[in-house]
């Protein structure tokens, strides 16, 4: 579980220049991957983690920076200090680039599934909608021993995703991805 108040929230140039836009933990607005100024990032973020180098937020962004530099091992050691230190942002990125292999690597849908279903359990938006879209089109199923899920949890996690929105397009994207599993066998 991670505990915001054990971390330093004091804003960095890191945060300024490499937090993600829809990081809930994130402290400043954030930037896109288009916007980043990622030699910047990296630097700012090399230093912020060189005064604080256990904080999971700063950790991420490090791994962030590196990882849309197209630096992905340099990546890994970040990005797995924030997924071991239970960062919500980690869990869902994380599961991601292992359900797609983003970084090159080669995908590991199950293991990948497991954290975006987990994302999903702490109530991460991106999880609660991109763990049912996953499961609808097929990506775990050939997962024997994790994730685990049922129907009634992805509609279960939809339920949830659409009470934290009212935004016009993820609400439409929530309503086809429960039509979708309802309209299954």
């Amino acid at each position: 579980e991670y505990d915001r108040d054990a971390w330093s929230q004091e804003i960095t140039d890191c945060d300024r220049l490499a937090a993600h836009y829809d990081d809930p933990e994130a402290l400043t607005e954030g930037v896109g991957r288009s916007g980043m100024d990622k030699p910047a990032a990296r630097a700012a973020c090399q230093e912020a983690v060189k005064k604080d180098p256990d904080n999971p937020r700063l950790n991420y962004q490090m791994g962030r920076a590196y990882g849309y530099s197209d630096m992905h091992d340099k990546a890994i050691p970040y990005r797995e200090k924030a997924l071991r230190a239970g960062y919500p942002q980690s869990l869902f990125v994380m599961g991601y680039i292992r359900t797609t292999g983003w970084d090159g690597a080669e995908p590991d849908p199950c293991y990948g599934g497991e954290l975006i279903r987990r994302s999903a359990e702490q109530g991460r938006f991106a999880g609660l909608v991109g763990f049912p879209h996953y499961a609808s089109i097929g990506t775990f199923d050939a997962c024997e021993d994790y994730p685990k899920w049922d129907d009634g949890a992805l509609l279960g996690y939809l339920k949830q995703a659409e009470e934290m929105t009212n935004d016009f397009y993820k609400l439409s994207l929530i309503k086809q991805l429960r039509r979708d599993l309802e309209s299954r066998d």
